[in-house]
């Protein structure tokens, strides 16, 4: 009779001649077969593609397009693929089933089209782990020099960028690692040198090189600690640079410690330590001070002979002198509002009831938001609203802007506004917008949609201009991809919670209808 001890030593022995006799080994094993999934109109590989089978298997492209595909089952056989991609389409049958019949073979490549909807192009996955796992499987090289995943990072989310120094310094809210379900939340940060938008090696559609802080690990270090208990979340944003009273430039932003999304511990200013690569806090703001300080993704312009720095996202309401004893004084920021000073959730009109806008002190600023609520209750015409433009296929229907940024654009001449949209179809927060006006405050009359997304969230969107090639008439922006707060339980695998990186040609006959004229 077997006793458990009998029973694993027979097993281990059976196991040992398998290996011996190469049964089951390496060499039997079938080779990688790729499917190559490209844009009809460019030819490039589309990231962010899932196939899947009729027996429920889910495979997702990576930044090449590629899928390396080695089912021992399966390779060989025409096998049928559903197929979706947000924002592209794959060709439907009779029946309206819409995906492709591929016969993959090991060794060989099954190439197949969509056909792209949006204005915006996808390129690719700026963060996390496996960005380019595919083509690694398929034997190839990825186009990004350097470690596979820098920073030993498998998600991040809202980015920050800003040039300081002669390179472009990288900032994310949180980071997750691989070994525990909580990550990194006293930010994360990298370095990449400038791009030079005429070099193609400093083209950002494969992907950007990050040079993270890292511990000793290897992983991503916090790049802020505060002293006190609890410590919480921190959270630095609206990154900047202004000179100090000695003429230094020095790099701030606006810190918040928090117990989560809703509770805030503290609040402030912070300065970059050029020495020890660290924020510290320089100044701390009451708890109950909501804009007079940075916020959004700040530009900086030249008003009456003075430098100003605007904040605000997408919204640019607040401005404040562009020096560091400024930012550090919250007497000195002033708001663009059309409220009414003694009742700011009431809108100042004029004899002919058009709203009044002006730079002040005392009422808060006015955005997309408040705005929304306004014309919903029928005390504003749409058509005089600012930041809440109308949809540029449907004037009627109001954009209600939640982040994004707004730049100054060369080819265009105007101030381009990318922003994401609260609410909205397919996706609660997952469309992006594009606008123009004559000056940063708007007004932004007319929208384009240029991203969309089924069921997924693409949140806190920016626009990085140095990044723009070709006199600016290609743009690129990146936002947060994920399934939180959509109601979607679909994690998509390695994207979720991840930065995703769109091109967009502002030469796109479609984008004038964005003019507003």
């Amino acid at each position: 009779m077997l006793n458990a001890g009998s029973i694993r030593t027979l097993t281990f022995a059976v196991l040992g001649v398998l290996v011996v006799s190469g049964a089951g080994g390496a060499e039997d094993a079938p080779g990688w077969a790729e499917i190559r999934v490209v844009d009809a109109e460019s030819g490039r590989g589309i990231p962010l593609v899932e196939l899947e089978t009729l027996n429920g298997l889910r495979f997702v492209t990576d930044n090449a397009g590629r899928i390396a595909f080695c089912e021992p089952g399966l390779l060989g056989r025409e096998i049928y693929f559903y197929a979706q991609s947000h924002g592209y389409d794959a060709p439907k049958d009779g029946f309206s089933y819409a995906g492709f019949r591929i016969t993959p073979r090991a060794g060989e490549v099954a190439e197949v089209a969509m056909t792209r909807r949006m204005p915006a192009q996808r390129l690719c996955r700026l963060t996390g782990e496996g960005r380019y796992r595919d083509t690694l499987l398929l034997g190839d090289a990825p186009p990004l020099p350097g470690p596979v995943n820098p920073g030993l990072v498998m998600g991040q989310d809202s980015v920050q960028a800003t040039v300081h120094r002669g390179r472009v310094y990288w900032f994310w809210g949180d980071t997750q690692r691989f070994g525990y379900p909580l990550g990194l939340f006293r930010m994360a940060g990298a370095t990449t040198p400038i791009p030079d938008p005429t070099d193609p090696a400093s083209d950002p559609a494969p992907g950007i090189p990050f040079d993270y802080f890292v511990d000793d690990t290897g992983f991503a270090r916090a790049m802020m600690r505060l002293p006190e208990r609890p410590e919480g979340v921190i959270w630095v944003g609206a990154v900047f640079t202004v000179p100090d009273a000695s003429g230094r430039e020095r790099l701030v932003g606006h810190y918040s410690r928090r117990k989560g999304l809703a509770e805030e511990y503290e609040q402030g200013i912070a300065v970059y330590d050029d020495e020890r690569d660290i924020f510290e806090s320089a100044a701390r703001l009451p708890l109950d001070e909501t804009w007079r300080r940075p916020s959004g993704h700040p530009i900086r312009i030249e008003e009456d002979g003075e430098a100003r720095l605007l904040f605000g996202s997408p919204n640019p309401n607040v401005r404040v002198r562009a020096t560091l004893e400024a930012v550090l004084d919250p007497a000195q920021y002033e708001a663009f509002t059309c409220a009414r000073q003694d009742d700011p959730e009431q809108p100042l009109l004029d004899a002919d009831g058009k709203p009044v806008w002006r730079w002040q002190r005392d009422a808060p600023p006015t955005g997309s938001q408040r705005e929304r609520g306004w014309i919903d209750a029928g005390l504003i015409d749409p058509a005089d609203a600012r930041f809440c433009p109308g949809d540029a296929e449907s004037p009627e229907e109001r954009i209600t802007l939640h982040s994004g940024t707004v730049r100054w654009n060369a080819y265009r001449e105007r101030w381009v506004l990318v922003a994401g949209q609260i609410g909205g179809e397919p996706s609660l927060l997952g469309e992006v917008w594009y606008a123009e006006a004559d000056a940063p405050t708007g007004p932004f009359a007319k929208a384009v949609r240029v991203v969309t997304h089924d069921q997924q969230t693409f949140y806190n969107v920016c626009h990085h201009a140095f990044l723009d090639r070709e006199d600016g008439r290609l743009i690129h922006f990146e936002g947060t991809y994920t399934n939180d707060f959509s109601g979607n339980p679909h994690k998509t695998p390695r994207y979720n919670y991840n930065q995703v990186l769109y091109r967009l040609d502002l030469a796109r006959p479609e984008l004038e209808a964005a003019r507003g004229e």
